[in-house]
């Protein structure tokens, strides 16, 4: 079986790449650089031979969506979709990854993989549009949403606060936005089990159990780099006004994985417990 990872340079696609290749899977490893997914003859070209696809590549600057929405929409919709197409065109199985952004934030308990998207962001818009691009063009393909997402490979949360909290000897996170951290490891192990399980197509969540505020997050990475975590002080997003809104609430369930046969992934704590070393060195 031939995999093409898309993004393969960033946080998620160089652990899925690493983690494919110590399974002697063939992959090919396309950055961003090597493959604009927007191309649509550069896709169906490069998506030739290969069984299954995964998107990592994506429009990630959640502020920036704000301001350059039609940019965002090429990579975020366009180009999964361009993907999708030549995916079905050629016989290959397309895993697409998508984001908690496209929920509005206002529930109160887990989201279910079939609940309404109600996205309150240009971002949260331009990554619901490629979900449904995706799953229009072949419904055997497949939505994996994950969330909070951290990793060795690329700027990420536990680092910035990590080096800001030995710069400063102190800092302020919010306390009002939960979710679930989650490893990029962890979310390339589970992609790889969900294609060899077969699983039926449709959407998924690729997150930790468990769930934590930023605060909490914070307060665990601080304690992992050797500094007492009371240091991290608790805030509230009102003190932090950014461009595009951040969902107050998104943490989502895991049923469908459960269905399919596949183990989700673990609490958040442990997971970060075991990635700590790893992420900051």
């Amino acid at each position: 079986m031939r995999w093409l990872v898309t993004g393969a340079a960033g946080m998620l696609g160089t652990d899925l790449v690493t983690t494919l290749r110590a399974r002697d899977v063939d992959v090919t490893a396309l950055a961003r650089d090597e493959l604009d997914i927007t191309d649509h003859d550069a896709v169906h070209a490069a998506v030739a031979g290969h069984d299954v696809v995964v998107n990592c590549a994506a429009w990630a600057n959640v502020d920036a969506a704000e301001e350059q929405e039609p940019a965002a929409f090429a990579v975020n919709a366009t180009g999964p979709h361009a993907l999708a197409r030549s995916a079905a065109l050629h016989g290959s199985r397309l895993v697409h990854v998508s984001t908690d952004y496209v929920f509005d934030g206002s529930a109160t308990s887990p989201y279910p993989e079939d609940g309404p998207m109600a996205p309150r962001s240009a971002y949260g818009r331009t990554k619901a549009a490629g979900e449904w691009a995706v799953l229009a063009a072949d419904p055997r393909h497949l939505v994996v949403r994950t969330a909070w997402l951290y990793g060795a490979h690329g700027g990420c949360f536990p680092k910035t606060i990590a080096r800001v909290a030995q710069e400063r000897g102190g800092l302020d996170v919010v306390a009002d936005q939960v979710g679930q951290p989650t490893w990029t490891v962890d979310l390339a192990e589970l992609v790889v089990a969900m294609v060899e399980a077969q699983v039926p197509g449709g959407v998924y969540h690729g997150t930790s159990a468990g769930e934590a505020s930023w605060h909490a997050f914070a307060q665990a990475v601080v304690a992992a780099a050797g500094l007492d975590p009371e240091i991290v002080r608790p805030t509230t997003s009102a003190e932090f006004v950014r461009p595009a809104p951040r969902p107050a609430y998104s943490v989502l369930g895991h049923e469908r994985l459960r269905a399919a046969g596949v183990a989700t992934i673990g609490d958040w704590a442990g997971r970060w417990e075991a990635a700590a070393p790893a992420v900051l060195g």
